[in-house]
């Protein structure tokens, strides 16, 4: 089911959540210089990466909540939101991936769902639909996955917290994948219910 928002919508762009979903896309080419700087033969950033993602996820909490207080929801900020969300999860993987910490099949397991979310979202366009709206399931994927990433990348180490950070982290990424691959297949199920109601509309 899609999260229906019946708050008021507004035009403006220079609201506080709108300007703390832009700092997140800032951020995500800070985030993969920092994680693959050891990769090219700079020091290691895994600390400043941490902090830069933990940053990243209180602000994807807060502009919702502030949006939604403050009457502040836009347009803009319904696609900027989503938008951070898919960029932080990509430039992650990459840079997890790059470094071995995760393993290639898990990423493509992850950028196949966002292939078939990109093919949804162009049959929505050909039939004259805007792009689906964040549900909650997809919501709570992004969260798992957004508390997988940093986790993984912690154990990256050794001693006890890696051990540990590496039990929860692919905890994390287990149910935030299955939970991602979920809310894509009900995407799938909706765009099908548009195209075919239009279908017999015609």
């Amino acid at each position: 089911m899609e999260v229906q928002e019946t708050r008021v919508q507004t035009d403006r762009v220079l609201t506080i959540p709108n300007i703390l979903s832009m700092a997140r896309l800032v951020g995500v080419p800070l985030f993969l210089w920092l994680i693959l700087r050891p990769e090219f033969g700079g020091p290691q950033s895994d600390g400043w990466a941490l902090l830069v993602l933990a940053l990243s996820g209180i602000s994807d909490y807060l502009d919702g909540k502030l949006a939604r207080r403050w009457n502040q929801i836009s347009s803009l900020g319904r696609l900027l939101d989503p938008a951070a969300d898919r960029l932080y999860i990509l430039s992650t993987l990459v840079g997890l991936t790059w470094r071995e910490i995760l393993p290639l099949w898990l990423t493509l397991v992850l950028l196949a769902r966002e292939a078939m979310l990109l093919v949804m979202v162009g049959i929505l366009r050909r039939h004259g639909y805007p792009p689906p709206q964040v549900n909650f399931l997809g919501k709570a994927a992004t969260f798992n996955l957004m508390y997988a990433f940093p986790l993984l990348l912690l154990s990256d180490g050794s001693g006890w917290i890696a051990s540990l950070a590496a039990v929860f982290g692919w905890a994390f990424a287990g149910w935030g994948t299955t939970l991602y691959w979920w809310a894509g297949v009900l995407y799938v199920v909706q765009v099908r219910r548009l195209v075919r109601a239009d279908a017999a509309a015609d």
